[in-house]
């Protein structure tokens, strides 16, 4: 295109010259001086100047281009020596920042287990300081010991428990004081066996002693004095009647004596109440038993006095031989033998209803037995309800921090419920037994009253005979 453009600008160049060649002559005018015509210009020539130009700048080119390449190769040789220098270089340096954090991760380790260790090595020495104390070693409560390093600390405070160790483990003899079993403070010798058992001799008393609260001691209540005097004595007695403890600063309580009072005691009203329906119980099943007793006595006996009468036919001695018994039995009989001259089933249902009248004297009391029984387990969960309300009151008001009281209250809310069941169960079993002798008794009502009816029908029937005969 550029070659186009100067063939072009050339073209144009020449086009006035032609022109003015083929233009119309105007008018003559006065003849100027003569001028000297303007040389012709070549297209061809121009076109070949212009061509022999850009052949020229060709080449130029052509060799700037080589040697742009040239320069462009070099460049990219360089570079892509450069770039895989940092490429090992980043690869290098990767690799010691990896190396470098496992180093940081393990460091940081070792600071957490350091860190462990001295928490560790401070909680030792803390329990140490305070055991020792409680033992009355106070080495490791001045400040020269706090201010040393950590491993003097450790061993000052192993040897120091080794020294202590060692001497607990003897017997020993002090002076000092104790309680005696009314609460006065005497003075006396105090023999230690080690750290878990001490016995005290005095004028006043003497014998095994008991941590008493705060670090002092109690006699406690076996028999020891003679123990006591032999240690005191040096010697080793035959049998070491000790009262063995762990914590000497804890104070000991007598065990408590339970008893068939306190125990009832412990329920409150309502174990009282459940006591006293018990004991009424009783009394009822034993008046029952003996109700029943009488009643299932005097049947075989009656059976006997009425035989030997109805045999002869002779129904009256027989009503008053009956009559000679009293109970249910005797009055079931009696009827039986009045009516013997009725139809058999018309004195059947006699029978039945006398039997169904003695059913209200021997049933006596059996329904006051059964509910007593079924109340007294409820009265027993009334007061185990009632107890631990009063016990998580209590809780509310003062917390969970002695569990003693918390045991304590959710025992005694417990005892009625004890009392309940020890009330109901033997009630239970009694009653039932009292109910299955009332059904037997009216058993052999019915069967005595059968056999009557059954001996008069064969008297009557020999009687019969004997008329036809």
């Amino acid at each position: 295109m550029k070659r186009f453009g100067l063939i072009l600008l050339a073209a144009l160049a020449a086009a006035p010259l032609a022109a003015q060649d083929s233009a119309p002559v105007p008018p003559a005018a006065p003849a100027p001086a003569p001028v000297e015509p303007a040389p012709r210009v070549s297209i061809e020539d121009a076109y070949k100047k212009e061509y022999a130009f850009l052949e020229a700048q060709k080449r130029e080119l052509s060799a700037r281009i080589a040697e742009v390449r040239r320069n462009l190769e070099s460049d990219r040789a360089r570079l892509e020596r450069e770039i895989a220098g940092f490429e090992s270089r980043a690869l290098a340096a990767r690799s010691e920042a990896e190396s470098l954090g496992e180093e940081l991760v393990r460091t940081q380790e070792r600071a957490q287990v350091a860190a462990g260790n001295r928490e560790l090595v401070a909680a030792t020495l803390e329990q140490a300081r305070i055991s020792l104390g409680q033992l009355g070693e106070n080495r490791l409560e001045t400040a020269e010991f706090a201010a040393s390093p950590d491993a003097d600390r450790l061993q000052t405070a192993f040897g120091t428990a080794l020294e202590t160790l060692a001497q607990l483990g003897t017997v020993r003899q002090e002076n000092g004081s104790f309680f005696l079993a009314d609460g006065t403070e005497v003075q006396g010798t105090l023999v230690r066996l080690g750290n878990i058992a001490a016995f005290g001799v005095s004028p006043q008393g003497a014998g095994a002693l008991a941590p008493a609260g705060g670090g002092r001691l109690k006699l406690w209540n076996q028999p020891s004095s003679e123990a006591a005097q032999a240690l005191a004595q040096g010697r080793m007695p035959a049998v070491l009647p000790a009262y063995l403890y762990d914590n000497p600063n804890a104070a000991v309580s007598e065990p408590e004596v339970k008893t068939m009072a306190g125990e009832a005691a412990k329920g409150g009203p309502i174990g009282y109440l459940i006591l006293l329906l018990g004991a009424l119980a009783l009394v009822l099943v034993a008046l029952r038993a003996v109700f029943l007793k009488r009643a299932g006595a005097s049947i075989s006996h009656i059976l006997e006095g009425v035989e030997a009468p109805l045999r002869a036919n002779r129904i009256d001695d027989a009503i008053a031989a009956c009559k000679r018994f009293k109970g249910s039995a005797a009055r079931v009989v009696t009827a039986t033998l009045r009516n013997l001259e009725r139809e058999r089933e018309h004195l059947e249902d006699i029978v039945s209803e006398s039997i169904l009248h003695e059913s209200t004297h021997l049933s006596r009391f059996g329904a006051v037995i059964t509910v007593v029984a079924a109340v007294a387990p409820l009265l027993g969960l009334l007061g185990t309800v009632t107890g631990m309300i009063q016990t998580f009151d209590v809780i509310t008001e003062f917390g969970t921090s002695d569990p003693k009281l918390l045991s304590g209250g959710i025992a005694v809310a417990l005892v009625t419920t004890q009392l309940g069941l020890i009330v109901a169960i033997p009630l239970l079993l009694l009653g039932s037994v009292l109910n299955g002798w009332a059904e037997r008794i009216k058993d052999d009502m019915e069967k005595a009253a059968l056999k009557v009816i059954n001996l008069a029908g064969e008297v009557r029937h020999r009687a019969g005979l004997a008329k036809a005969a």
